[in-house]
């Protein structure tokens, strides 16, 4: 039974970034550019975000906010996670490609 892998993440609570040293093989670049992504998300909109792989190699991102937090942008969140998608769709596709091809098998 596979499991969904961290790929990183943000959090505007902690103010932390997270990237899973399982994905060290990655270029620096795309790292840096991944931990740009999460945190701008993270400054702009609040909450924390996650960027896994789930079990068929497909590269979500999931959201996460405290209930108690009013100033967390519900609108916004889906808003930018749909423009981060459109604007980064070939770095996803590639991730998704390095994923599948040297965790997957």
């Amino acid at each position: 039974m596979n499991e969904n892998a961290v790929l990183c993440g943000a959090n505007s609570y902690t103010q932390k970034y997270y990237f899973n040293p399982k994905f060290d093989r990655l270029p620096s670049g795309i790292k840096d550019e991944l931990q740009i992504l999460c945190v701008t998300y993270t400054e702009e909109v609040g909450g924390a975000l996650t960027m896994v792989f789930n079990e068929d190699g497909e590269l979500e991102l999931l959201v996460d906010s405290d209930e108690r937090d009013y100033l967390f942008d519900e609108i916004g969140s889906v808003l930018k996670v749909k423009k981060m998608r459109m604007d980064n769709m070939e770095l996803f596709e590639a991730l998704e490609l390095f994923y599948r091809t040297f965790y997957m098998g």
